[in-house]
């Protein structure tokens, strides 16, 4: 996934913010995001409709400036939010995860950890970056997932399977764990397998 270029002069730097909400309607969404980006300047990664029938907003920026525009849509539209997140100092390859950013070197180790929550999935990938000495290879959220999103990390066999227990213990702790799995040893195309566009089209 790649920044929507809603606010392309605003740079997300290393251990800024990160934050998500996730609404019942399109229209409802929209207006979130017209007010949160009149709020304070945020570099916007996505804003559009996620299965089923819900509207996703995923933007960063400086602490302040996204727990400001954060909190506005929270007191605005409370009722209307289905889910949401805010994480200051989140891990930087984490933000550049979102901005498309991928290491398809063959590792080691790969963890793939799946979650039926976006905002849970999003704060597992950032635990487990910060507690294990792993590499980020890439993450795909929402789009022809259903709302689930997954990620997958590299590193040494026992990097990998404690990053991915950390995970599974974030996602267990909001209900949202769907799967993790440790593959030892992968094929030379398993990362670009595991990080195709979806839906899965060759070429």
């Amino acid at each position: 996934m790649h920044p929507r270029g809603l606010l392309p002069d605003c740079v997300v730097e290393m251990n800024d913010a990160l934050a998500l909400l996730e609404l019942d309607s399109v229209a409802g969404g929209l207006a979130a995001l017209d007010v949160l980006v009149k709020q304070a300047p945020v570099e916007v990664f996505e804003a559009n409709l996620v299965e089923p029938g819900k509207f996703l907003i995923l933007f960063a920026g400086g602490v302040a400036e996204v727990e400001e525009s954060h909190a506005v849509v929270l007191e605005r539209f409370g009722g209307q939010l289905l889910s949401e997140m805010y994480l200051p100092m989140v891990h930087s390859a984490l933000v550049d995860g979102l901005r498309g950013v991928e290491n398809r070197k063959t590792p080691d180790t790969l963890g793939v950890v799946e979650g039926t929550d976006v905002a849970a999935t999003l704060k597992a990938a950032d635990r487990a970056l910060k507690d294990a000495s792993v590499v980020l290879c890439g993450l795909r959220v929402a789009v022809g997932l259903g709302g689930r999103a997954y990620f997958v990390v590299a590193g040494a066999q026992h990097d990998v399977e404690s990053s991915v227990e950390t995970s599974k213990m974030v996602l267990e702790e909001h209900e949202r764990l769907h799967r993790v799995q440790v593959i030892s040893r992968p094929h030379d195309e398993m990362v670009a397998w595991l990080l195709r566009p979806a839906p899965f089209r060759i070429g």
